[in-house]
């Protein structure tokens, strides 16, 4: 049910906009009591949006892993594989979940098939999403070890480590792609830790939604003062601010969007905490929120309800999330109050606008209307 159409769609492409692929969980097959495009996608439809991605004129799309229909390098490649243009990046996908070998070897590989558009984007990953898996968060140090140890790898060095990355004795791809390597980039809120670290090893950061554009400010801030402390240009750090927008659908599939995925960013404990921090929101109704969640959490028998239920099942909890927050970090209404909602967070400082939650089809006017009004002056 793809809204593009020959008067909506943008055969220009974009340089600043881009498109989150089914975000959050997924299904193998469509339920016959869908609704609506986004409240059940499948994997099928995500490698299709990505296709009608590229053909709308978005920069790049961003895929985040979930260790069961979501395995990045599968539904990457089957974009890549459809597409000739669109930068394909995860975003985002935790080293606790691959081996370097493995990851150099995702990278390098998806440069040889696809040329060199694969973007690595990599995250802490919250703790209580790893534990169950019998794998812990890394710290910072281990992070930008690991990534200086996927450059020597790409180069085609040998590499001998003992430290917080691991240990490794030798290690080497053998063969590798001449060529550039992937772009390394990195999922965070910019909070001074993560910034230093971003500063040092990254090559851009991906700043996750529902943070309000004066939080976004915040945090490109604290990431180009973090490159400066270095001497390194602040403007060789490249920030995306992925936003959810619903550009005119109606309250319920908006509500599923937006509310409804907030409630699994807030229950989670170190990605809601962030969230709330960063925005400055008060913490109250987060905690009525996961109170009122308990129950259901473990009736499901899972320490997350990201894990255990679809968003449309979190309609009813989801109330409990305050309409200014997302009204306030997200972007609604008509196409064009869409684009000016995106457009904010431009004037933020952010380089590059992700679209979230919504399809690319969905967006088709906010590309067109993009193209006409994110050159001219705000």
């Amino acid at each position: 049910m793809s809204t593009a159409s020959a008067e909506t769609s943008s055969p220009t492409q974009l340089d600043d906009l881009s498109a989150y692929l089914i975000a959050g969980r997924v299904s193998s097959h469509a339920p016959e009591d869908r609704r609506t495009d986004t409240e059940v996608r499948t994997v099928r439809e995500g490698i299709t949006d990505g296709e009608e991605a590229e053909n709308l004129g978005f920069r790049n799309v961003f895929f985040s892993e979930r260790w069961n229909l979501k395995e990045a390098a599968v539904f990457l490649g089957a974009v890549g594989a459809r597409t000739e243009r669109v930068g394909l990046a995860t975003g985002l996908v935790s080293p606790a979940r691959r081996h370097l070998l493995h990851m150099a070897a995702f990278g390098a590989t998806m440069h040889a098939a696809f040329g060199p558009r694969f973007i690595l984007g990599l995250g802490r990953g919250d703790h209580a999403y790893l534990r169950h898996e019998g794998l812990r968060t890394a710290g910072f140090d281990g992070i930008c070890d690991y990534v200086d140890i996927l450059r020597q790898l790409w180069r085609g060095d040998k590499v001998t480590y003992d430290g917080p990355a691991g240990r490794y004795d030798g290690i080497k791809l053998g063969d590798v792609y001449e060529g550039p390597d992937p772009q390394v980039w990195y999922g965070t809120f910019g909070l001074p830790r993560a910034a230093a670290a971003v500063a040092r090893s990254f090559d851009g950061v991906i700043l996750p939604p529902m943070m309000t554009p004066e939080a976004t400010e915040r945090s490109v801030g604290r990431l180009r003062q973090a490159c400066e402390r270095i001497d390194r240009d602040p403007a060789s750090l490249h920030i995306v601010q992925c936003v959810v927008t619903a550009p005119d659908l109606d309250d319920e599939e908006t509500r599923t969007l937006a509310h409804a995925r907030a409630v699994t960013y807030l229950q989670a404990p170190q990605y809601g905490d962030a969230l709330t921090s960063v925005n400055g929101w008060d913490a109250e109704p987060v905690q009525k929120l996961r109170a009122a969640l308990e129950e259901s959490r473990r009736q499901a028998g899972d320490e997350l309800v990201d894990t255990a239920f679809h968003r449309r099942e979190l309609l009813k909890p989801a109330r409990l999330v305050p309409d200014s927050w997302m009204e306030d970090s997200c972007a609604f209404g008509s196409a064009s109050e869409c684009v000016a909602a995106l457009r904010s967070y431009r004037e933020a400082g952010a380089d590059e606008i992700a679209t979230y939650g919504s399809t690319p089809g969905q967006n088709a006017a906010v590309a067109h209307l993009w193209t006409q009004k994110v050159m001219q002056p705000a």
